[in-house]
């Protein structure tokens, strides 16, 4: 089988960023998390605006798995926490209908055998790039 190499394995990288993968992988840790959930809104249906959510903290989103029954296999650091909010803010009461179905969400992302080395925190960074956002590596080290 031939070994895949992702597209950014080219990119120059600031040292804080460096410093980042190497401690992390391509994964999120806390501080990275809180920082990408921070800037997550969701559209009010009555209004039509964005609002900001109301995260979910590591806590909360293991006790939501445990409640539906659900078990990671791959997870790594946060990643679990980011996608739960993902799924919060752009799905839930659309195409995820209820907290059940989110749990689900959640590890149908994480444990997608095609999702496999980092690739919610490799999308979630090609989105930053996309929107013009500027990480602060060293804020998230």
């Amino acid at each position: 089988m031939r070994q895949r190499i992702p597209l950014d394995a080219y990119d120059e990288r600031p040292r804080e960023m460096r410093t980042y993968l190497a401690n992390n992988g391509w994964n999120f840790n806390k501080k990275a998390c809180d920082m990408a959930v921070s800037g997550m809104r969701r559209k009010n249906p009555a209004t039509g605006k964005l609002e900001k959510i109301e995260p979910y903290n590591k806590e909360q989103v293991e006790d939501l798995l445990n409640k539906y029954g659900v078990k990671l296999e791959n997870n790594v650091g946060y990643n679990f926490v980011y996608v739960c909010n993902m799924g919060r803010a752009d799905y839930l009461k659309s195409s995820i209908t209820d907290e059940a179905h989110l749990a689900l969400y959640v590890k149908d992302v994480i444990d997608d055998p095609d999702n496999e080395g980092g690739n919610v925190f490799r999308k979630w960074y090609a989105d930053c790039i996309a929107n013009e956002e500027i990480v602060d590596w060293d804020e998230i080290l």
